[in-house]
């Protein structure tokens, strides 16, 4: 198996014929050899090869082998030998996402800005391309993707299944629908990767991770659509919980609830750009004000131990770290956020008046020169709880993003886990080359995934 990157030219004969210059040939160990079979994507043509003497790394593609197998453009990109006399240019990479309110020069909403940054990761190492579910020709095997010229404007080609899929699709209604199940499964049925299947509900997490003795250690206790009972029974076990609906995001519908055993009952939440307090004598009358406010929708709530996380002048901190799956399918910590929680506030999530800062500048403050050690650990308890989420969860992931939390004794505990985080942490000023390591990551691992690496992966 060999691999190396070329630079492919388009010439203008009608001919199925591909040229590679003397040293292009040589390291694919192709001397002496009349044709091959050339493939993009789940597209192959068997096509004659000629020897051109020439210095560098060159391919020229003649009219008839580039209409064949639908190469999208010119330019550097992966060639592999596989060995079976198959050369493989590449890797061609789908990015599947959607809007409901779609234009030519913003063909993917919201998420257009950073689905142009993953391409212009990959410019010069593979073809990478965006796409919706409608631009799938599942009769012809085709996609009509959108590809960036050199000036950032999109411009569509006709390109054959891609290598990988990369899934950003943004919501999870489109996600959950029937025609997006059949999608997913029509990639898998074809053998083609696709990573970062759907997005988690809060309780699936746990229940995953429910019989791994690993991630147990790091999480609080958990309980879904809990009894009163149970409720009354943790609260005074733990002083302390979270009321959280299991859909929710963005920390909406989210209560703090606390028991002092002098002072009584205590339910704090956010109303509109209110952080609110109640007190209550008893727990029925806290329990009649939840019944009351959310009547049957209170049986997808997940009721969860509270931690005494560290703080900031008197605000609790959390962390989100973004991980990805790298070039050798291990997990890494690409990006690590610190978020204080505004006073008074029930989370941490920034547009709550929260605040963000990086988790040396935060650490150093909270636990002085034990920091480092700190952010090791918990760096290591994120890979574990990566690993422990990815063993039990039975599609493929390339991506997570983790809220986790670190008590007062320095113990690392996880809130959430999300398959397709945001990337909000990336944008503070001292985070923006980690911003570009992840995008860096996302690349990474879709070479592995469709094997254009030195060495063989699993797929």
């Amino acid at each position: 198996m060999s691999l190396t990157t070329c630079n492919v030219h388009f010439s203008q004969q009608t001919n199925k014929i591909v040229y590679l210059s003397s040293p292009l040939l040589k390291q694919l160990k192709l001397s002496g050899k009349k044709s091959i079979h050339l493939k993009l994507g789940n597209e192959v043509i068997v096509a004659e090869i000629k020897q051109l003497k020439r210095p560098g790394n060159h391919l020229y593609l003649s009219a008839g082998v580039r209409q064949s197998i639908k190469v999208p453009k010119s330019g550097n990109v992966y060639v592999l030998n596989s060995g079976e006399n198959e050369l493989q240019l590449g890797p061609l990479v789908g990015i599947l996402s959607d809007n409901p309110i779609r234009s030519e020069s913003n063909p993917f909403g919201p998420r257009t800005g950073f689905i142009k940054q993953v391409i212009r990761t990959g410019e010069h190492k593979a073809y990478l391309f965006g796409f919706t579910p409608s631009d799938i020709n599942w009769q012809q095997e085709t996609i009509n993707g959108y590809f960036l010229n050199p000036q950032g404007g999109w411009y569509r080609k006709i390109v054959p299944l891609p290598d990988v899929v990369y899934n950003r699709l943004p919501s999870r209604k489109a996600e959950t629908s029937a025609s997006i199940n059949a999608l997913r499964e029509r990639f898998v049925r074809r053998k083609i990767p696709f990573f970062n299947w759907s997005f988690f509900n809060k309780a699936d997490v746990y229940k995953l991770l429910d019989n791994d003795p690993e991630a147990l250690n790091h999480l609080p206790e958990s309980v879904s659509g809990p009894s009163a009972e149970k409720m009354k029974e943790m609260l005074e076990k733990h002083q302390f919980l979270y009321f959280k609906p299991t859909a929710g995001s963005l920390g909406m519908g989210i209560y703090r609830l606390t028991y002092h055993p002098k002072r009584g009952y205590f339910a704090r939440y956010r109303k509109g750009s209110q952080n609110v307090l109640l007190r209550f004598n008893t727990f029925s009358s806290l329990m009649r004000m939840l019944q009351a406010k959310h009547g049957s929708s209170l049986n997808h709530y997940v009721v969860q131990q509270g931690i005494r996380l560290v703080e900031i002048d008197s605000c609790p901190l959390d962390f989100r770290f973004h991980m990805h799956k790298n070039g050798n399918n291990e997990w890494i910590p690409a990006g690590i956020g610190a978020k204080k929680a505004g006073r008074g506030s029930v989370t941490t999530h920034v547009k709550n008046g929260g605040s963000l800062m990086t988790p040396e500048q935060a650490l150093s403050k909270t636990f002085g020169s034990e920091a480092d050690a700190v952010l090791e650990k918990a760096k290591l308890a994120s890979i574990k709880l990566s690993e422990a989420i990815e063993r039990n969860y039975p599609h493929r992931l390339g991506e997570l993003g983790l809220d986790l939390g670190i008590d007062k004794d320095g113990e690392v505990w996880m809130f959430e886990a999300n398959a397709k985080p945001g990337r909000s942490i990336f944008k503070h000023p001292a985070l923006r080359s980690e911003g570009r390591a992840s995008l860096s990551y996302i690349l990474e691992h879709c070479l592995y995934l469709s094997r254009f690496q030195g060495q063989g992966g699993n797929g």
